[in-house]
């Protein structure tokens, strides 16, 4: 099975709604590796990797959100293959 790794953006009503708590509960139950964190813009930035279909299941579930956020803009941007070296589980990361 390939290992995808995969940085992505969202953008809308995604912060002090509970968002990063809905991405780790999706994260976890796919056993995916890496963090999401708040950004200064408003933003949620994530970084995660795992199994492919397990990652294309867990992008859909961000794009969706959860009913109290309101995603109007998700986007990947490039990810090293290294980025997540020596991480396992998935979790919150610093305000960036």
């Amino acid at each position: 099975m390939s290992r995808r790794i995969v940085r992505f953006f969202v953008a809308g009503r995604v912060q002090g709604v509970g968002f990063r708590n809905f991405l780790v509960r999706e994260a976890n139950a796919r056993s995916l590796d890496g963090w999401t964190r708040n950004r200064a813009d408003g933003s949620v930035e994530t970084l995660v990797a795992g199994p492919e279909q397990d990652i294309a299941a867990f992008l859909e579930a961000a794009a969706r959100g959860l009913s109290a956020s309101r995603v109007d803009r998700l986007w990947e941007a490039p990810a090293e293959a290294d980025a997540l070296s020596g991480v396992e589980g998935f979790g919150m990361a610093a305000t960036f």
